[in-house]
């Protein structure tokens, strides 16, 4: 099923519980877990717990927020880095940005097709 340009799977699914996800890190702010449809072998997704639209719709307000969202991606892209060797973080905008809910992607290994 294609995700809508309206879809937000991150509040709709994982964080009302309806989808279950593996956790790796979790503060009262943020979450980070791996992906329920990985493209790397290993793929960990770092999402805010409140709804923000895209990196595009941060606010000065916000900056607290963008703060515990990069120490966890850091903390996280740290262990993939020890475990693995290496890893790319990336976060999609505009047409590229499926779910329509800031997120980052943390991966590591070769895309699975």
């Amino acid at each position: 099923m294609p995700i809508s340009a309206t879809s937000d799977f991150y509040c709709d699914e994982v964080l009302s519980g309806r989808t279950v996800v593996q956790r790796v890190v979790e503060t009262s702010a943020v979450l980070a877990f791996h992906h329920t449809r990985p493209y790397w072998p290993v793929h960990i997704v770092v999402i805010p717990k409140r709804h923000v639209g895209s990196l595009l719709d941060l606010e000065g307000k916000d900056d607290p927020l963008l703060v515990e969202l990069m120490a966890v991606v850091k903390t996280v892209a740290a262990q993939v880095v020890a475990e693995h060797g290496g890893c790319r973080v990336v976060t999609n905008l505009g047409k590229y940005q499926d779910s329509q809910h800031l997120h980052w992607h943390i991966g590591a290994g070769e895309p699975r097709r």
